[in-house]
């Protein structure tokens, strides 16, 4: 059996609890928290695309995925017209990054937004647009705060900004007023890191969640951040990481990794290629004896973005023994 069917089958074997879902509107993504040390949260589901079944974007807006996870999920599908009658894996299962459980946590490789909310044993998951690459738009890590919230928030582009929209022919106003037309929707949220000039906010925009498009702030659709807007308080903990790999030991042994495409440093990388450079954490796990090691090595050629399991079954029967 080839490594690509293998990969493809303990990816979906893992997947105990998915369902079909042929016409099932999603929102915010909420799962139970694991227990017993597992890190795996949520279940990927199935659509089959209809005739005229809209674009890709259409279909990740449907079960609030992002654009990338859905074709990283699909590699082949073509993006703008799927080819009617195929099953596309909507990718909802994900493991949690491996930071304390606390407010909003980020992970910009997964362009996921995972928030904790206080005193409740669930977490939402969230997909996210990002800053783009080049100079002062690249969303930087941090560990911070919420500092601020507002509805019908007014934008006020920065000097860099309006000089880059002014290169393309679009001349910026100062201030943009709330309304539809202004770029960060409806709500916003404040982070208290670096004078607070990045933000959470909507968009008045279909396009571009699951993507690296802002300006360096952190997007969400419309449903998304009026849910977040509506639940988080200034004081709210926000860790923003960037990691592209991440792996769990679960109960009774099992091995997953969940494999991103790193971000682009520079604007001739290609994320598809780009060497992804293992931890010390993750290089341990990926010399342990229960790890099959040529699986893992393909889950990080493929980077379908899933949980993979890449134990080697036949080490942890003996130990069962």
């Amino acid at each position: 059996m080839s490594k690509q069917r293998r990969v493809s089958r303990w990816a979906m074997g893992i997947a105990l609890a998915a369902t079909v879902a042929w016409s099932l509107p999603v929102s915010a993504n909420t799962w139970p928290l694991p227990t017993n040390g597992s890190r795996l949260v949520g279940e990927n589901r199935y659509h089959v695309v209809e005739n005229d079944g809209g674009s890709l974007e259409a279909i990740a807006k449907k079960y609030n995925v992002g654009f990338l996870a859905l074709l990283q999920a699909n590699p082949g599908v073509d993006p703008y017209v799927p080819r009617a009658g195929s099953v596309l894996t909507i990718p909802l299962q994900t493991l949690l990054p491996d930071v304390p459980r606390e407010g909003i946590v980020i992970n910009l490789a997964e362009l996921r937004l995972y928030y904790y909310p206080p005193g409740s044993n669930k977490v939402t998951v969230y997909p996210i647009g990002i800053g783009q690459l080049g100079g002062d738009t690249v969303t930087p890590t941090m560990v911070t705060t919420v500092s601020d919230k507002r509805a019908n928030p007014t934008w006020t582009p920065t000097a860099n900004i309006r000089a880059r929209y002014k290169a393309q022919g679009i001349i910026l106003p100062a201030v943009m007023p709330a309304g539809p037309d202004n770029p960060m929707g409806h709500h916003a949220i404040r982070l208290a890191a670096q004078g607070g000039v990045y933000l959470l906010h909507g968009t008045n925009a279909d396009f571009g969640i699951g993507m690296r498009v802002s300006s360096g702030c952190i997007r969400l659709r419309d449903g998304d951040i009026r849910n977040l807007f509506e639940k988080v308080t200034p004081g709210t903990k926000v860790n923003i990481i960037n990691t592209p790999i991440k792996a769990s030991v679960e109960p009774g042994g099992v091995h997953l990794v969940e494999v991103h495409q790193p971000l682009s440093k520079h604007i001739d990388d290609d994320p598809k290629t780009q060497p992804i450079v293992l931890n010390e954490t993750m290089s341990a796990f990926k010399e342990k004896a229960q790890t099959n090691t040529d699986v893992m090595n393909y889950a990080m050629e493929l980077r379908s973005g899933m949980p993979v399991d890449v134990t080697r079954h036949h080490v942890a029967q003996e130990q069962s023994m």
